[in-house]
Formats: structure tokens, sequence, C-alpha cells
């Protein structure tokens, strides 16, 4: 039976999914950027920080919306992962002869999460009701 995209994307059904899609789009990320030439050949269309905060950003929100519990909760863990998958990927580079780790690079990672998980600590609920057509959550009073 074909899954539609919204659930695919936002029902809770599908977390572990999303979740690990998140883990195998880091390995990438891993893999091409440490292949000899290929970071330098992106950098002519985008510089470094460009490409941290995308890359980061969009596995932040891919590993929010594939973690359990309550919105704090989920932008905490995607935050720390961020943290350790950018530590792990400049720790990489440091051995590289062509690539060098970056501190800075690190923060821009750690700080990309941080600005995508953030917003989505108030608006993830609203959008996986809109999405999965339901009626959106009141908040406790």
């Amino acid at each position: 039976m074909p899954v539609s995209l919204p659930e695919l994307c936002f029902s809770d059904r599908h977390a572990r999914l999303r979740y690990r899609t998140a883990l195998v789009l880091y390995a990438l990320v891993i893999l091409v950027g440490d292949i000899p030439g290929v970071r330098a050949d992106v950098g002519e269309y985008a510089s470094g920080g460009v490409l941290h905060s995308f890359g980061y950003g969009v596995l932040a929100l891919i590993l929010f919306s594939g973690t359990g519990g309550g919105m704090a909760r989920r932008a905490l863990l995607s935050v720390l992962m961020v943290a350790a998958m950018g530590a792990l990927d400049e720790f990489i580079q440091s051995f590289l002869p062509y690539r060098h780790g970056a501190v800075s690079d690190w923060v821009v990672d750690i700080t990309a999460a941080a600005a995508v998980c953030l917003p989505l600590c108030f608006l993830w609920p609203k959008m996986v009701a809109s999405a999965l057509g339901k009626e959106s959550p009141q908040p406790a009073a």
C-alpha cells in the first residue's frame, strides 16, 4: 500500500525511517566530502559556511522529525546529535591532507541546528496537524 508524502514526512509511524534517513545522509556527507577534490569543486558554487549551514540544518530537521517525545526533547536531542556529527566530521577531516578540521565549521553546524530546531518547537505540532489533516493540538492552560 503506497504511503502519501505528508504521512511519510510527518506521521509518528514513519519517525524511525526519517531518523535512519538522517544517519544515511550524514554518512553520505562524510563519504562524498572526503573524496579528494570534491569539496574544492563544490566550493566554487557555495562557501563552506553555506554548505555547513544547509547540510547540518537539513540533518537537524530530519532528526527532529524522527525523534520522539516532546518538542523540547526533540530539539535538544537533535542539536546534540548534530553537534556530535559535526565534531566527528571535523575530526575525520583533520586526518586528511587535503582537508582540515575547523572548530568554526563545528560552531556553524551547531548554530544551524539550533536555528532550525528552535522554531520547530513551536511550529511542528501545527505543521503535523495541517499535513495530516488533523486538528491542531491545544496547548495546556
